[in-house]
């Protein structure tokens, strides 16, 4: 009789595999994850070249004016100034005179001198043939609304 080698020893249990586990992810969740962050980080950027375009649109306007020291060139710099806060301040839009000079240095870190105050408050409201400013006003005026917008926008 031949005998049968004994290989009982060597046989295993049948072993489950393993659980199917979420992680990793399958590439059909990569791609959504991917379209996802993409378009986060497109309109993060969207929004702040947005912020950043009024500020760089509002500074061009006002390097414009850079230099003129007439009558309309300061009603146009203060025009400027109103439409940012059409923007930014609603409720700032409607103030007037003294209110609106306070509001303006209330939201910057420069105080006006009292002629630029004056410059500011009248220059809307008076005719175009008028004498020209002093060149040192406007200087300070247009210095003052580049820190306004800088800080504000």
């Amino acid at each position: 009789m031949v005998s049968m080698p004994d290989n009982l020893p060597e046989l295993r249990d049948i072993h489950l595999p393993e659980e199917v586990s979420f992680w990793p992810i399958g590439y059909g969740w990569w791609v959504i994850l991917i379209a996802i962050s993409a378009t986060l980080i497109l309109l993060k950027m969207w929004s702040y070249l947005r912020r950043k375009s009024k500020k760089l649109y509002a500074l061009r306007q006002l390097k414009k004016l850079e230099g003129k020291n007439s009558v309309k060139s300061a009603a146009r710099v203060s025009e400027i100034l109103r439409r940012i806060c059409i923007y930014k301040y609603p409720q700032a839009v409607s103030l007037s005179g003294d209110e609106w000079i306070n509001f303006l240095t209330n939201q910057g870190k420069i105080n006006l001198e009292d002629n630029i105050k004056d410059i500011l408050i009248n220059a809307p409201y008076m005719p175009n043939n008028l004498p020209d400013f002093d060149v040192t006003d406007m200087a300070k005026l247009y210095s003052f609304c580049k820190s306004w917008i800088g800080e504000n926008l």
